[in-house]
């Protein structure tokens, strides 16, 4: 699935979830690159294709970003608690300039390993400043990489819909350069461990690219609802995989086969974990289609997975 492509998925999923009012997803599309009458068409075809009882709502609803986690359904997620923490803005050289990135570093000698988390199409939002401090809650010291530092950061646009589209428009290329960089990092930051990668909607699908790139110091990973790429060969990399998915998320799960099957032939470890019950984008919790349940699990499996490939041995 190509990026642009899957990211104007994006848009008529949010809008056919009622997530984003049909005004603001013919804006977003149009960012995007898609014409009016197309856009339109898209939209209409999309809202057909909603079941009875979930027609696009007239505004969006209030997200829960800023709701205190106790007004979350099934409280804290999960990894948070006591003593954790909110990873730190730092900076560092990258390929083309500068990058940022939230970094949280485990307990000293307490490493167990290091992860590169990857961000939603959403960029580096408080979300992820607050998973990579999980992350490092959990033993592991990790780096979440503004994949817009270009643009001076994620915090620099002030128009949520630019995000998407400033993704859209980054050569492949260059994100997976970004990302290196911020396994370079790593690496100064926790040497001597073993490197994991976790990314997530968006992030996920870089998670596969990596792969796809043939990667080898990744030595695990989890990436959740990614769209896997067209026509996958994970021959050259080295991980272990476990990939997450949730049962109501059709249009990434329709990936799912190219994936295990790219997995299959490379001879690589791998579990696939499809959620019931459980959309897209169901692990953030501060997201309308936060599953508690569902990431309170996925949460616990994807630390298993990482102390089985990464703090072992």
């Amino acid at each position: 699935m190509a990026l642009r492509d899957y990211l104007v998925g994006e848009v008529a999923e949010d809008f056919v979830d009622g997530l984003l009012t049909r005004r603001e997803a013919l804006r977003r599309l149009g960012l995007l690159g898609l014409g009016a009458s197309s856009a339109g068409l898209l939209l209409a075809a999309c809202a057909g294709t909603a079941p009875s009882g979930t027609a696009p709502s007239a505004a969006p609803p209030t997200p829960n970003a800023a709701a205190p986690s106790a007004a979350l359904p099934g409280g804290e997620p999960p990894g948070r608690g006591p003593g954790v923490s909110r990873g730190s803005e730092i900076r560092f050289a990258g390929p083309a300039g500068e990058l940022r990135g939230a970094w949280a570093a485990p307990a000293a000698g307490q490493a167990k390993g290091a992860l590169l988390v990857v961000h939603e199409n959403r960029g580096l939002t408080a979300h992820f400043y607050d998973l990579v401090g999980r992350f490092a809650g959990a033993g592991y010291g990790a780096l979440c990489v503004d994949l817009l530092s270009a643009q001076g950061g994620t915090a620099a646009l002030t128009d949520p819909a630019q995000v998407p589209t400033a993704l859209a428009n980054a050569p492949a290329t260059d994100l997976l350069a970004d990302l290196r960089a911020g396994m370079d990092e790593l690496g100064k930051r926790v040497p001597g461990t073993k490197l994991g990668g976790v990314g997530f909607c968006f992030g996920g699908g870089m998670i596969w690219q990596l792969l796809n790139a043939g990667d080898t110091r990744l030595a695990a990973a989890v990436p959740f609802y990614g769209p896997a790429p067209e026509n996958p060969n994970f021959t050259r990399a080295k991980a272990a995989v476990l990939a997450v998915y949730g049962a109501l998320d059709a249009r990434v799960d329709a990936t799912i086969p190219r994936a295990e099957a790219a997995l299959r032939a490379a001879g690589l470890p791998y579990q696939v974990r499809v959620f019931d019950g459980a959309d897209h984008a169901f692990f953030n919790d501060t997201g309308q289609r936060y599953q508690p349940d569902a990431a309170r699990t996925a949460w616990s499996e994807t630390l298993d997975w990482f102390g089985k490939y990464l703090a072992a041995g």
